[in-house]
């Protein structure tokens, strides 16, 4: 009999991280109804021939090359056949029920068609993880924020935000997804290749009028950072040139010139800023984006429209009408609950 739910990893070179989570996610994962399975993306340390060994029960899907995260899900997901499907970053840690109870919702909420559990940070259990803490939203401008983070300021976990919630995006460390929705939105979009691809795939998804919420009463612990450091100049090129991609795909005509134009002032701040930190390879990388953004955009032309075409509403929920700079660098609110009215 098929099993409803696959959780599956994306691995490359991370034999360590499964040797270390890999105990907690088989323990608290109820083998009778999921499929636990990794995706390498073309390893070359031994991380296949260890999960051959010690987890002989964990499927494996090994790819030819690392495609990167997104096009390494999007080639692991064609090849499955399981109702839902949870990505599941390779350094999560997973608390007990993290999965029944997730499962549980979505079966008896048709209408949600992704949800992030509450992620909180492996090595400081009290407090929101960065790369989604409690559910993720954006600016009229294209910056990410979260219920638990601002730019890098990050709550502690104090309750505050354990209502679940309706979100724009969920976030790819732990996303649960119903896979018929991931295939009919066309997956990850494979030229980001990591950084912000959740962020367009959960935009898409809700302007054409799918719910994405969290639900913190699931909990996961994410190490974050495992994969390329904050301060990398690979980073800081990914996350600009993508989130101007993003922008670009699924902003409507009547905002887009406007956010345009500001992004480019602020960007070239940020630039300068990384100069005078001392960090010239990261100010080049910002330079980098928007010149490898300015030569894709003509690849992008009918991606757009058929984004807009298939778009039920201007702004899809999720996206605030508000300067997130402005609130956090000139007004001083650096808290979710400051900014946005509960």
């Amino acid at each position: 009999m098929n099993k409803k739910t696959a959780v599956v990893i994306l691995n490359w070179n991370g034999r360590k991280l499964l040797e270390k989570f890999l105990p907690a996610l088989i323990k608290n994962t109820p083998a009778e109804e999921t499929d636990i399975i990794v995706a390498d993306n073309g390893s070359t340390d031994t991380s296949l021939p260890f999960l051959k060994q010690s987890y002989p029960s964990v499927r494996l899907i090994p790819l030819d090359k690392n495609y990167g995260f997104a096009e390494g899900y999007n080639r692991a997901l064609a090849q499955l056949n399981h109702e839902y499907v949870v990505l599941l970053n390779s350094d999560v840690e997973v608390a007990e029920n993290w999965l029944t109870t997730a499962i549980s919702y979505l079966e008896n909420h048709p209408e949600v068609i992704a949800l992030q559990p509450k992620i909180l940070s492996y090595n400081d259990k009290l407090t929101f993880e960065y790369a989604g803490a409690c559910g993720g939203f954006l600016d009229l401008y294209g910056y990410p924020f979260c219920r638990g983070r601002i730019f890098n300021t990050i709550e502690k976990d104090a309750g505050q935000y354990d209502r679940e919630a309706e979100v724009l995006w969920a976030s790819g460390a732990c996303l649960f997804i119903r896979r018929k929705d991931y295939l009919e939105a066309g997956g990850l979009d494979a030229y980001f290749f990591a950084h912000q691809e959740e962020i367009d795939l959960c935009w898409r998804l809700r302007s054409r009028g799918k719910k994405i919420v969290c639900l913190p009463q699931s909990t996961v612990y994410h190490v974050g950072g495992a994969t390329l450091k904050m301060e990398h100049p690979r980073k800081t090129f990914l996350n600009f040139r993508n989130n101007l991609l993003m922008i670009y795909k699924n902003l409507p005509e009547k905002y887009y010139c406007r956010i345009m134009r500001y992004r480019i002032l602020t960007d070239c701040l940020a630039a300068l800023q990384f100069l005078l930190k001392g960090y010239p390879a990261n100010a080049f990388s910002v330079i980098k984006a928007h010149w490898d953004f300015a030569g894709q955009k003509k690849n992008y032309k009918a991606i757009r429209r058929e984004n807009l075409e298939k778009s039920k509403s201007g702004l899809p929920p999720g996206i605030f009408k508000i300067n997130l700079l402005w609130e956090y660098y000139i007004k001083r609110n650096k808290k979710y609950s400051s900014i946005v009215t509960p």
